[in-house]
């Protein structure tokens, strides 16, 4: 842990690209909008309990984020060929060491910020939050990597959509009514499409090294049909909140359905390269967009 505490205090730049800032919307987003849809129910939010759920979540995917650096570098799949975004501990800027200690220290970090969250919410927080560190741990790490096993989807669809809103639904109003549930899916939907587009684009590296993403085992066609689905599946969904009486939270989402249409079209017609980069980006402007939009329609 020393070398860990030494090059934080050295220089935090390396730290900051290894946490992947781009990306962190995927976490907030969930936690604004299951926050905002309780604001419906609750006379009065704990925003206090509502940042902590932020910040615990954050820290879990920045985690999350540096055991991927540092074991997908051990394991061989961050090279010098790669085309994907510069990783921290393949260019050398931090020891792989330091990385992963640095991936223990933040789920140190989310944990603390979730025992209060346990105390407001109890045994279902505390489950909650030792699953999600330790699914955190073993998306790259342990013996059976999700990943490496083409459940990197799931994992982000589960913990990034539905356990997410859902959770600091159920710390605001003490229950998981449909609403958080719906929003949940929506969101998860979303928070997956850059996983995708992510393994589509190292889709030869990763075969290469053994990492069977869905997009290695199944081929660049059923990839691209998953990423559509993924961008597009929640416009679908959204209809449900016509039923509920909130129209505008079908309606306003769909201001950002160009963007989306332009990020699918795209994808279907590049190869995997470091264009990819770019649809990556869209992917998180697109989830965070969609789930601004669907704040103010609840909202109005």
């Amino acid at each position: 842990m020393r070398s860990f505490t030494q090059s934080l205090g050295a220089d935090l730049k390396p730290w900051l690209l290894a946490a992947r800032p781009k990306t962190l919307p995927i976490s907030f987003i969930p936690i604004m909008v299951g926050t905002v849809i309780a604001h419906g129910v609750v006379d009065q939010i704990d925003w206090a309990i509502a940042v902590l759920a932020l910040l615990f979540s954050i820290f879990i995917q920045i985690g999350t984020n540096l055991v991927n650096d540092a074991l997908d570098f051990k394991k061989g799949v961050d090279t010098d060929s790669r085309i994907g975004p510069k990783r921290i501990t393949q260019s050398g800027l931090l020891s792989m060491k330091q990385v992963l200690q640095g991936g223990f220290f933040c789920f140190a970090l989310a944990f603390l910020f979730g025992i209060p969250l346990i105390m407001h919410g109890g045994f279902p927080l505390l489950g909650i939050i030792i699953v999600s560190i330790c699914c955190g741990y073993i998306y790259t790490g342990g013996p059976w990597p999700l990943a490496y096993h083409g459940m990197g989807e799931l994992f982000v669809f589960i913990f990034y959509g539905l356990v997410s809103t859902s959770a600091v639904y159920f710390l605001q109003t003490g229950f998981v009514g449909p609403y958080s549930l719906v929003a949940g899916i929506q969101l998860g939907l979303l928070a997956c499409a850059p996983i995708a587009i992510n393994n589509l684009r190292d889709i030869s590296s990763d075969a290469t090294s053994n990492k069977k993403t869905l997009a290695v085992r199944f081929g660049k066609r059923a990839a691209r049909i998953e990423i559509a689905l993924f961008i597009l599946l929640p416009y679908l969904i959204g209809f449900y909140w016509i039923e509920q009486g909130y129209p505008l939270m079908t309606l306003l989402p769909l201001i950002s359905l160009a963007m989306a249409i332009r990020n699918v079209r795209l994808i279907n017609n590049t190869e995997p390269s470091p264009q990819y980069n770019t649809f990556l980006g869209f992917s998180v402007l697109h989830m965070l967009s969609f789930g601004i939009l669907l704040v103010i329609g609840y909202l109005l």
